[in-house]
């Protein structure tokens, strides 16, 4: 649409004389794509991208649509014809047009003010439910849910790994496990540079809408890297690898932040980047050639277009490589990034930012690269010096020495989310002190203390047509999800009862949506996860910092129901205030302890990490 009209003559003409044009992107102002989506879904039953609206100067909607062409053909409206006739409407029956723009903001408006919290309590019954029914739309064969398009949506598969945990439930992780080897086998996932794309448009995974981004690869990297915890299956581990190796090599700033991610066009073709035809393969690996093009299924006549995307789909040993065929992946990586160029969105997001933060934190946790560590570290110190005010607030992006934008609730969740997953790596109470400092902040911009959940934008800011709260966890899990984890894991990490009773409401607030479909809202459900079943705290408190070796083979421990607080002479006081409940635990003069709490109540100190974890497997 921005080809066919926008950068049409014949369109702009018509747009700039009647109608004042405002294009919105929806990364830095996802208030505002919000509010008016749900406009095109309340008045068309759908929604997508792109999305038009034409509304009056004070912000009410009359007419919503989404990809409109030039002129109208097959039953589709044209922009042209549509423009026409909203401008002689405008000029003869503007009453009507002003009529509908109030009658859809009175409807918003009392769609949001519909939820009443009820104080329901949610039970184990919703992860049966969630899991019947994403395994009932599971593909057997190619992995993932339901038909083509297939989008990763590696919450979902966080929430099959834990519920086969938590109930071992061998179907759910067949579910979660088949679509992980799966989706790396296709060509959604860059066997040439690492990194996976935005999704599949066939059934399996060759396909890929070749853009690339950050979210995605961090939401996976969290999601394979759990995997390789909880399974011990090496493909795992490298697959997180490859996503580890993208984002170091092609999306991180010098200063430590992480950009969006990359465009799939080069040249003005979609996936120009990233296919190759046989004959240059030949060329530039010589006489290797032959085992590459066996080994990534390439071929004379191609795949895509009449050339070839590396794909593992036809080649049962997919879970085995060498050192050969690495060094010759390389090889044609070096060609590649030579013989054309994509487009790096190099905005840096908070939001995404926080997952990424997250995604390396655990990555450092299970798979032990200390690289992985120091970037979480560096990303994090980049969000505290640029994308944080002097009042302790979050903006949504930094660009060209530039932030802007009072950041939204996804900021504030998905950052203190990051900043949790960075404390329990690194054992920093800073981390723990800065993610309850943002989670205040959260509470204070955007929480309803009348009726529970999180509004998107904050209290003191643009004021839009509605205010709205977002449940839905689609391809990104929604901030009122993310919230209700981050609040779980302060509660069990500082014991503060304030976090309980946050926590409570907002489970309560969010269960009457997730009750209706609760396979749409896998991340809340790992909130749930996080209260319904036992809980684990382990306080070590030790004379010096010499036990972190040990802490960190515990963290590499398959069970997401532990929590690991460490207590030293050098951080006793700070952590105290951050979670009062350790100030009874007194250090060793010399030596360690491991206090163990199970649901609230602690154990006696046991001594040793093979007594603790003797005592862990008996739980």
């Amino acid at each position: 649409m921005a080809h066919e009209s926008f950068e049409d003559q014949e369109a702009a003409d018509v747009l700039n004389e009647f109608y004042v044009a405002i294009k919105v992107d929806r990364e830095e102002r996802p208030d505002i794509d919000s509010v008016y989506m749900s406009v095109c879904q309340a008045l068309t039953g759908s929604g997508g991208w792109p999305l038009t609206i034409i509304m009056t100067p004070d912000q009410k909607p009359f007419y919503a649509g989404t990809y409109l062409p030039k002129f109208s053909r097959w039953g589709s409206a044209g922009l042209l014809d549509v423009l026409t006739s909203i401008r002689k409407l405008w000029e003869n029956e503007k009453h009507k047009l002003l009529e509908a723009g109030d009658e859809i903001t009175g409807y918003l408006v009392k769609e949001e003010t519909s939820v009443n919290n009820e104080g329901r309590e949610p039970d184990k019954d919703l992860f049966l439910s969630a899991s019947s029914l994403l395994k009932r739309s599971f593909d057997k064969k190619w992995g993932g849910f339901g038909r083509a398009p297939k989008f990763p949506m590696p919450h979902n598969l966080l929430f099959l790994l834990r519920h086969y945990f938590y109930e071992k439930d061998k179907d759910a992780l067949l579910a979660a496990e088949t679509t992980l080897r799966q989706m790396y086998r296709g060509g959604i996932y860059d066997h040439i540079g690492g990194g996976f794309s935005r999704y599949s448009t066939d059934e399996k995974w060759l396909v890929p809408h070749f853009e690339k981004m950050l979210y995605d690869n961090a939401l996976l990297l969290y999601a394979y890297t759990e995997a390789f915890a909880m399974t011990g299956d090496s493909l795992y581990a490298k697959v997180s690898r490859g996503i580890l190796r993208y984002v170091r090599d092609v999306l991180t700033d010098e200063q430590g932040g992480f950009y969006c991610g990359q465009d799939a066009d080069s040249e003005g073709v979609e996936g120009k980047f990233y296919t190759f035809q046989k004959e240059e393969i030949e060329q530039i690996l010589n006489g290797d050639a032959d085992e590459f093009c066996e080994w990534f299924g390439i071929s004379e006549q191609g795949n895509f277009e009449g050339k070839n995307i590396p794909n593992l789909i036809e080649n049962d040993n997919y879970g085995s490589s060498s050192d050969k065929l690495e060094d010759l992946c390389k090889k044609l990586y070096d060609y590649r990034i030579t013989r054309t160029a994509l487009h790096t969105d190099d905005k840096i997001l908070t939001s995404w930012n926080g997952l990424m933060i997250g995604a390396l934190a655990k990555s450092y946790e299970v798979l032990g690269d200390a690289w992985c560590l120091d970037a979480a570290k560096n990303a994090q110190a980049f969000i505290e010096k640029n994308l944080t005010s002097e009042q302790g607030r979050l903006f949504i992006r930094y660009r060209e020495g530039q932030a802007v934008h009072d950041g939204q609730l996804d900021d504030y969740a998905f950052y203190a989310f990051g900043l949790l997953e960075l404390y329990e790596a690194s054992f920093d109470i800073k981390y723990l002190h800065i993610a309850a400092e943002i989670s205040e902040k959260m509470l204070e911009l955007f929480y309803d203390e009348v009726q529970g959940g999180f509004y998107m934008y904050a209290h003191d800011r643009d004021k839009l047509i509605s205010r709205p709260k977002e449940l839905y966890d689609g391809a990104l899990p929604s901030g009122n999800s993310v919230a209700a984890y981050v609040i779980s894991r302060l509660y069990h990490l500082t014991g503060k009862i304030k976090w309980q009773n946050v926590l409570e409401k907002q489970i309560s607030y969010l269960t009457q949506e997730v009750e209706k479909s609760p396979a749409n809202y896998c991340f809340s459900l790992l909130a749930f996860q996080s209260i319904l079943y036992p809980s684990t705290e382990i306080v070590c408190v030790s004379a010096g910092d010499s036990i972190l070796t040990e802490l960190q083979s515990l963290q590499r421990s398959p069970k997401p129901d532990i929590s690991v607080i460490l207590k030293t002479p050098l951080n006793k006081e700070a952590l105290s205030e951050a979670a009062p409940f350790t100030a009874d635990y007194p250090v060793p003069s010399e030596g360690s302890k491991y206090y163990v709490c199970r649901n609230g109540a602690c154990m006696k100190p046991v001594e040793g990490m093979d007594e603790l974890k003797g005592v862990l497997k008996s739980l």
